[in-house]
């Protein structure tokens, strides 16, 4: 009786052990799977603390409810990272950068996630005349300003407030004659994470004397995950009939043409990479795409371009209430820098949409101006929203 009854207790007791082994053994999986296909890198703020110009930079967390993230440094109003949910609920950042405030500063490519300004995209020859009197900015591209000049917005150190757990508030005053333009301009840049896991940036400026504005944001985006490889099988559709075609050192000619019939069409969804080996004279000029699209008639809120990662499944839809949008396809990246996780910028591995008024539009009478008055805000808003699809 005895040796039966401990017989059956040993193997009771073996087959609680082995079902405990086995659900340890599941539980394990799933973690291990979940850590794999998560792509992140999780980023020390303190990698971010550094006194820039006698001021401290910093790294920011805006998170919403459903736990998109977005990481921001007020070195140059930089989005250093935005992670969002992918087709099977892994978090992916889809936001090229650094991990640490060393890299931006030093890296090759110096617009990674910035804001952009005072004056976005080139101005030919670094020159313009506004009310009768000719300025001077640096070039810094070829014969042209790009950006701002040397030292554009994406060098400076804002001032930051963190209005809640989902907004922030950036400041800058830029000097009468910083880089060359006119009127102390005071600058407040807004990021907003939405609980419909929209990305809304909102700039806002003003001046004392005569100037020109023209702000945007300079992520660098691939919506499979950095480090993902190449961003030729996404998709885009921006609507648009038209864009400002450009000189071989890519200043605008200043006429307006029709995409009809070239393989800057993006007005039914094409992937990137389908026609940007075409030798038609623009992508050679850009090396790809490197164009501002005129928008059609839209609103604010109004979807103006989007894009799909072909491997996640995440899908970016941009509002702007901006008239031009700027499409950048990697093109001169050259993996001259170590990013997140210490893989490489290689060529093509992220695009910009860049929302703005168009390039050289100090020069070009016939475009949107960006003159800016005393008494005028310059106020406009673009929006990047999330979603997926299977």
């Amino acid at each position: 009786m005895n040796v039966k009854t401990n017989r059956f207790n040993l193997l009771l007791l073996c087959a609680i052990m082995l079902s405990a082994s086995a659900c340890n053994s599941s539980n394990n999986s799933k973690e291990a799977d979940s850590t794999t296909k998560t792509n992140t890198v999780t980023l020390n703020p303190k990698d971010f603390e550094k006194t820039i110009d006698g001021k401290a930079a910093q790294l920011f967390t805006l998170e919403n409810k459903s736990g998109t993230k977005a990481l921001i440094t007020n070195y140059g109003g930089r989005l250093v990272s935005l992670f969002v949910q992918d087709k099977d609920g892994n978090l992916v950042d889809v936001v090229a950068g650094f991990d640490n405030i060393t890299g931006f500063q030093e890296s090759k490519e110096p617009y990674y996630g910035a804001t952009i300004g005072r004056v976005a995209n080139r101005i030919a020859k670094g020159k313009f005349n506004l009310d009768g009197n000719a300025y001077t900015v640096f070039t810094n591209d070829g014969p042209n300003a790009l950006h701002g000049g040397k030292k554009g917005f994406q060098d400076v150190v804002w001032d930051a407030k963190q209005v809640n757990g989902q907004t922030l508030e950036l400041q800058y005053l830029s000097k009468d004659m910083e880089e060359g333009f006119p009127g102390n301009l005071t600058v407040k840049v807004i990021y907003e994470l939405q609980d419909d896991n929209g990305l809304k940036i909102s700039y806002h400026a003003t001046t004392d004397k005569n100037t020109v504005v023209n702000l945007t944001n300079h992520a660098f985006f691939n919506l499979n995950g950095e480090a993902s490889g190449s961003i030729l099988g996404h998709t885009v559709q921006i609507k648009a009939d038209q864009y400002t075609p450009v000189d071989k050192t890519l200043i605008p000619t200043g006429k307006i043409e029709d995409v009809a019939g070239t393989p800057l069409d993006f007005n039914k969804a094409e992937t990137i990479g389908a026609r940007i080996e075409d030798k038609h004279e623009q992508m050679v000029f850009g090396a790809g795409y490197d164009h501002n699209y005129v928008l059609r008639a839209h609103g604010a809120d109004d979807v103006v371009a989007t894009v799909a990662g072909d491997k996640s499944g995440i899908v970016m839809e941009i509002s702007t209430a901006e008239p031009g949008l700027q499409f950048y396809s990697g093109n001169f990246m050259k993996s001259l820098n170590t990013m997140k996780g210490g893989h490489k910028d290689d060529y093509r591995t992220a695009f910009a949409m860049e929302t703005q008024h168009f390039p050289d539009a100090p020069n070009q009478p016939s475009f949107p101006s960006i003159t800016l008055k005393p008494g005028e805000t310059y106020q406009t808003v673009s929006t990047y929203k999330f979603s997926t699809k299977k």
